[in-house]
């Protein structure tokens, strides 16, 4: 990720940073707890729709929650255990992806995104995970990187495909999501793999 700032140290991290994404406009850059008020409100716009399989509109509930939610990923940024980014277009926050997890000792990291159904269908968010994912193999050294995804969630699983991530195996019925069991797809890209996908792309 492209940053504005001077490295502080090995381990930390400079948030005063705005990556650009292909899609006219569109931008990546961490999600803080001062944006608390807009992910509210973006949350509000695509409740129903990114609650289908994610949590997220379940725990941010109001100002206080999404205050509470963005402040956790911050401490999450400081122990250098997990990310949080925003996906900013010309209508404001739109989506997001994240590290749910990271353990930089062993070299793992979970990854995840959401959407609200306007910014759907623009790539936005394969684009991002790819930022993500590049900057954790490259400058965290993760080795391991999966994506864990509800089987019906098709536009997440195409995310995974695309990105070159090779499916595991399945959670039979693991998950319960408003009184309904889902079975959970693991998908993961290894490091030597991502290179070697990403010298292919170029």
């Amino acid at each position: 990720m492209t940053r504005t700032g001077p490295r502080t140290g090995p381990t930390s991290e400079v948030t005063l940073f705005s990556v650009p994404l292909r899609d006219g406009g569109a931008r990546l850059r961490p999600l803080e707890p001062r944006h608390a008020a807009e992910f509210l409100a973006h949350i509000d716009r695509g409740r129903e729709f990114i609650g289908r399989y994610v949590g997220l509109p379940d725990v941010v509930e109001d100002l206080e929650s999404a205050r509470v939610f963005l402040k956790s990923y911050a401490e999450k940024a400081a122990a250098d255990t997990g990310r949080i980014y925003g996906i900013w277009t010309d209508e404001g926050l739109v989506g997001g992806v994240l590290f749910r997890t990271m353990d930089v000792g062993q070299g793992t990291a979970e990854a995840g995104c959401w959407l609200e159904p306007a910014a759907v269908g623009r790539g936005l968010v394969t684009e991002a995970v790819g930022v993500i994912v590049d900057w954790a193999v490259e400058e965290r050294g993760i080795h391991r990187v999966e994506w864990v995804v509800s089987a019906g969630n098709e536009a997440s699983i195409a995310v995974a495909r695309r990105l070159g991530m090779t499916k595991e195996g399945v959670l039979r019925e693991s998950y319960l999501r408003r009184g309904e069991r889902h079975d959970i797809e693991v998908w993961s890209v290894l490091a030597p793999e991502w290179r070697a996908a990403r010298r292919e792309r170029r």
